[in-house]
């Protein structure tokens, strides 16, 4: 008997993110390969109507065919909103709940409504340590689930300095979908880059502090690196209009820039990228390196998949990371000059640890499987 699981994304009120599309992909490709009846459900809330909505459901139908995920689409549509007749069977109801077999929810704003609707329910957290402060801060109001998994290796640990809300959070390993991220080589010259927006305004209150948490600040310590290293370095970002002296500073400083949107804004523009790219060169948020939530990208996942080394910060210690193979983690300027040295010297080693590791450690498929295991 086929097991059906609808996994809750995120993605239809940013069509332009191919790699925020991945995250949520790269679980159903994982669950499809165990063999489920995956649908795809999409909480639409009343910012979008009419004939909008319905363009970005038909975008969005068009986007699930290609991975043979379209047959299982479904929009769950704030009360407020009117059903546009286009729709058709896309509306979820809650009668189509309960011939699922379980929920894998991905997207905290999902109403409590839906999620008790289903007989088993799974929250993955994909924002460890800032998920936990969202909500012992009451900033987020998490609808009761039968599981909860976190990304983060030091979540619910006494490791943490966050608190775990008094919830039993189990470890699960974010996940790529191997068969769809082949290794694949890049032209001569290209750069290690990475796909970003820069500054958010985002903020972080944790332990009687603020502080800015968006990749900008994350990068300021590291600016000076393309002028340090013997290796292209790129940033793919979303800059608006008035961070045009941002661009120009990168620009002296030897970065490399383009708009993410031109080389990103699909799935396969997105894998396009990461495929031609020599490897990834990242920092993280703030955050990441002060809670120390262990945690690795979904993005960087998709680099190690294609066999591209991946030279990122480093977010504490992992039961599960490398240091020096496949991944190199750094914490100062010096020690990420090493590890783009160390790759450029080893790179064909290098490149089959990252391929290695991706296989090894988040395949899509196996970590899917122990989910399923567990929660059913």
């Amino acid at each position: 008997m086929t097991t059906t699981v609808t996994i809750s994304a995120s993605t239809i009120h940013y069509p332009v993110g191919g790699g925020h599309f991945w995250v949520f992909l790269n679980w159903a490709l994982g669950l499809k390969a165990n063999g489920c009846h995956v649908r795809w459900l999409e909480y639409v809330d009343a910012r979008t109507t009419g004939d909008r909505l319905i363009e970005y459901a038909d975008e969005l139908e068009v986007r699930l065919a290609k991975y043979d995920l379209a047959d299982g689409l479904l929009l769950y549509l704030d009360p407020q909103q009117t059903k546009p007749p286009g729709l058709k069977q896309r509306v979820w109801n809650p009668e189509r709940a309960g011939t699922s077999d379980m929920l894998l929810n991905l997207n905290y704003g999902l109403p409590s409504r839906v999620v008790s609707s289903y007989r088993r329910s799974a929250l993955v957290d994909i924002d460890p340590g800032l998920l936990q402060m969202w909500l012992y801060d009451g900033r987020i109001n998490l609808p009761r689930h039968s599981h909860y998994f976190t990304t983060g290796e030091t979540v619910g640990t006494p490791e943490a300095t966050f608190p775990d809300c008094g919830i039993p959070w189990r470890y699960t390993p974010p996940c790529v979908a191997i068969d769809y991220w082949p290794a694949a080589q890049a032209p001569e010259g290209r750069a290690y880059t990475t796909v970003s927006h820069w500054s958010m305004g985002d903020w972080v209150h944790h332990n009687g502090e603020d502080y800015s948490n968006d990749k900008r600040s994350g990068f300021l310590p590291y600016l000076e690196l393309p002028t340090r290293v013997n290796a292209p370095l790129e940033l793919a970002l979303c800059l608006s209009p008035s961070e045009e002296d941002e661009r120009r500073r990168l620009l002296e400083l030897g970065w490399s820039i383009v708009d993410a949107y031109a080389v990103s804004a699909t799935p396969w523009d997105y894998q396009n990228y990461i495929q031609r790219s020599r490897g990834e060169f990242t920092c993280v948020k703030p955050s990441c390196v002060r809670l120390q939530n262990a945690w690795v990208s979904d993005r960087t996942l998709c680099y190690l998949a294609s066999g591209k080394p991946a030279i990122v910060q480093h977010t504490g210690k992992s039961r599960i990371l490398p240091d020096h193979e496949g991944i190199l983690r750094f914490r100062t300027i010096d020690e990420a000059i090493a590890c783009v040295s160390e790759v450029e010297n080893n790179y064909d080693r290098q490149s089959t640890l990252a391929r290695r590791l991706a296989e090894e450690r988040f395949g899509a498929r196996a970590i899917t499987q122990r989910l399923l295991e567990f929660t059913l």
